[in-house]
């Protein structure tokens, strides 16, 4: 096996060793001895059964046969879904014939990007990927179920399917892909009458028979974006049988796997011989293999958020230094439109899946010992489906590419390293899909045209405005903002500066399309400029430099001036409403709002009693034994040069204490919260001393898991409630504790403690409205 990959998927496994605990006792408490549908009472039972037919319903009735959920995303509006409309009849026949029953168990929705692209429905389109798994897993909820098949193929909807059946984890489950719609008008042609279009040289009817011909099926568009990358992505895992992503809509081959997916999920269930419920199937080292396959492929942006979403749905934590890390050893195998003229088509013809799981198994870069929808071990999906005299039969896929082009070897890839990088500065952290990005265009240092929406950026364009080197900037398109949009419309444009010579970058806290193109593009920037990132303070002239070779994301302007600048925040109330927008807002609003200071400090406590208790140390275990009496001790290291971060962590952790605090009072204080973020995952890293927004920002992009503020200010109050990790601020008076409490925090931090009193002042006049215990100050390290 490669090095990095063990060493990254031995991090997420100690990084994820409490929650994925937590969330297979769940599964195993959820665990049946017989059908799930036996615990209900026989009036639920019989509203379950009651449209059934007179078979189906004595089957349900006998508590002897299993009755698996379906749960499709059909709409006959979306090219990739509308096959899914006769999905329920073979897949009910072949349930019949395998002795168990099939229900129809809910309605998924299913938006297409390439319709809402540019449109205000586009603000809904990632907040879709909770819709779709509250939906599922209302479907779900009726506990009628032994097992479920998830119909589902597009961008939003297989994350959402995802992350509902993991949350119904004790069940198997099978996902059933729609595959791809016939080739069209070739991608380069597409592309150049995009171009065309936007310079004004044809007309919009020229435009719209050029998407007709692209875009003239049902099945999935056969460029490489983020529903391919979907299917891509979780064969690898295994979610779906070998071979099964890319084999085309209503042909015999796509019934016969629909039919055999029936049946799987049969063998899987707890009545079955091969019992394997999705929760225990998904583990940290599926979770890799996913990723690699991402990298590997240069698949869809996306999947950064995606992939994360899922994986942290069945209790396991990967971030972005995974993926970078992993990008760092995984080399670029597939050319496929927007990284080249090829599309899914001409790849399954090279060989497709089988060929890269077998090239990327023999470079030790796949964890092959993993359980699969097909048996354990990975090395089944280098298996491809065929029909053998009209039956379906599996044999070994091509042992090469059969097209150097479209899938090259692991020994000659296109590139060395993944198609994605991570770019880190102190604009904050992003993403950039390299592998569409000619390497001389991978770099830039230019001036910032800032922009508040996608919309101002065509007049600007066809104005003249952007002839030149710039780097173009549209904030304000982040989670909390608008929901983030994907803002693949700006391409064509972008792509015409590029083609006339002009040095190009795009950096957005918005999204792109996983078609997403030539035009190099630092997207997701995070934090984002609605929530206090120094996005929000960047002006027209400001020299940005973009670097997706070594991964820097830099404003260059002095800091001084940074300080004394207002963030801008336009007035984005136009976006909040129409179109449905208005009901999605505490869905944006729950993307960003963390847990209170009670949690934290009840999770400090039982993670030092917990580190305590495996290191034997009872005179530590008894000082912070949890109970109203005793309080956790948490160090505070003043990190004074870079390099000591680290192996102080290490120590600290090697000798019991795993909560630690990073104060601010250095220059190196953030990075240093990033590196044991990164390299000691055992660690619980916080950052201390955050004195305002913008450090509770950068901190949390650093990778602290909570902060510390020796004051309590309403816009530090503010940003902490609407932010991602937990807050406790510093308070010394009653004014200051009722305020904090006013902002729902029951935790605060005494300080200064012994310049008002010691520990035992809140105790005193303080006591009277304490509304949860005080952590006191006082033991530092330094190095």
């Amino acid at each position: 096996m490669n090095p990095q990959l063990l060493r990254v998927t031995n991090r997420i496994i100690e990084r994820s060793r409490e929650t994925r605990s937590a969330y297979l006792a769940r599964i195993e408490q959820a665990k049946t001895s017989t059908v799930h549908r036996s615990q209900l009472a026989c009036g639920n039972l019989a509203h379950g059964f009651a449209a059934c037919q007179p078979e189906d319903k004595a089957s349900l009735k006998s508590m002897l046969r299993n009755n698996i959920a379906i749960i499709t995303s059909y709409n006959d509006m979306l090219s990739a879904h509308q096959p899914y409309e006769h999905y329920p009849e073979i897949i009910r026949k072949a349930l019949h014939e395998a002795n168990a029953v099939g229900q129809v168990a809910g309605g998924v929705p299913a938006m297409c990007d390439g319709v809402t692209q540019g449109q205000d429905g586009m603000e809904l389109s990632l907040l879709s990927r909770e819709v779709i798994a509250m939906s599922a897993a209302v479907g779900l909820s009726h506990n009628m179920f032994d097992g479920a098949l998830f119909l589902g193929v597009c961008d939003k909807i297989v994350p959402g399917l995802t992350m509902a059946a993991l949350s119904f984890g004790h069940l198997p489950a099978v996902f059933v892909p729609s595959g791809p719609m016939a080739s069209g008008l070739p991608n380069k042609e597409k592309v150049r009458i995009r171009q065309l279009y936007a310079e004004g040289k044809v007309d919009r009817m020229a435009l719209l028979e050029s998407e007709a011909a692209s875009y003239h099926a049902p099945g999935t568009c056969t460029f490489y974006g983020t529903a391919n990358t979907n299917q891509m992505v979780v064969e690898f895992m295994g979610m779906q049988l070998p071979g099964s992503s890319f084999v085309h809509p209503d042909s015999p081959l796509r019934d016969a796997l629909t039919a055999a997916a029936a049946r799987q999920v049969t063998r899987m269930t707890g009545n079955g011989n091969e019992w394997m419920p999705i929760g225990k199937m998904i583990d940290e080292k599926v979770v890799v293999n996913g990723i690699v396959a991402l990298l590997a492929t240069g698949g869809s942006t996306n999947h950064t958020m995606h992939l994360v979403a899922m994986a942290r749905a069945a209790g396991i934590q990967i971030n972005w230094d995974d993926f970078s890390d992993l990008s760092d050893v995984v080399p670029l195998m597939a050319r496929l439109y927007p990284n080249g003229p090829a599309d899914i088509n001409h790849f399954q013809a090279a060989g497709g899946v089988p060929v890269l799981v077998r090239e990327l198994l023999k470079a030790g870069l796949l964890h092959e010992d993993v359980n699969t929808v097909a048996g354990f071990g990975l090395s089944r999906y280098t298996l491809e489906p065929w029909l053998n005299n009209g039956e379906l039969d599996w044999r070994e896929g091509a042992e090469k590419s059969l097209d150097s082009n479209v899938i090259a070897s692991f020994e000659q890839p296109f590139s060395h390293h993944g198609g994605t990088k991570v770019l880190s500065g102190n604009l904050g952290r992003a993403v950039m899909k390299t592998s569409a990005v000619p390497v001389e265009n991978q770099v830039i240092e230019a001036p910032a045209v800032v922009f508040e929406s996608q919309h101002d950026v065509m007049p600007a364009f066809e104005a003249g405005l952007l002839d030149r080197d710039c780097v173009v900037v549209v904030r304000h398109q982040g989670p909390k903002a608008n929901g983030m949009p994907e803002l693949h419309k700006l391409m064509p444009p972008l792509g015409v500066l590029l083609d006339r010579c002009f040095k190009i970058a795009l950096v957005t806290d918005g999204r792109l399309s996983g078609a997403s193109g030539k035009v190099p593009s630092a997207i997701h920037v995070t934090p984002e400029a609605y929530d206090g990132g120094l996005l929000a303070k960047v002006r027209d002239g400001d020299i940005i430099r973009v670097n997706g070779q070594t991964g820097e994301l830099t404003l260059l302007v002095d800091e001084a001036e940074l300080a004394a600048r207002e963030p801008h925040i336009p007035d984005l109330s136009a976006s909040r409403v129409g179109t449905g927008r208005e009901l999605f807002s505490a869905l944006r609003e729950k993307t960003v709002r963390c847990r209170t200071g009670r949690n934290l400090y009840h999770f400090l406590r039982r993670q030092i009693c917990n580190q305590a208790r495996e290191n034997s140390d009872e005179k530590l275990e008894n000082k912070c034994r949890i109970n109203p009496d005793h309080r956790p001790v948490v160090p505070v290291i003043v990190v004074k040069k870079l390099e000591h971060a680290v192996p102080m962590a290490k120590a600290l952790v090697a000798g019991g204490v795993r909560v630690l605090e990073v104060t601010l009072r250095t220059e190196c204080a953030v990075d240093a919260i990033r590196a044991i973020a990164k390299e000691v995952p055992e660690a619980i890293v916080g950052a201390g001393t955050v004195l305002n927004p913008q450090q509770l920002a950068e901190v949390t992009e650093a990778g602290a898991q909570f902060a510390i503020s020796p004051g309590l200010t309403e816009p530090l109050l503010k940003a902490a409630t609407e932010g991602t990790i937990p807050l406790i601020p510093g308070i010394s008076t009653v004014s200051e504790l009722m305020l904090g409490m006013d902002y729902g925090l029951k935790e605060f931090k005494f300080f200064p403690a012994e310049a008002n009193g010691g520990v035992k002042a809140p105790a005193g006049d303080r006591g009277s409205v304490l509304p949860g215990p005080f952590l006191p100050d006082g033991w530092y390290f330094s190095g």
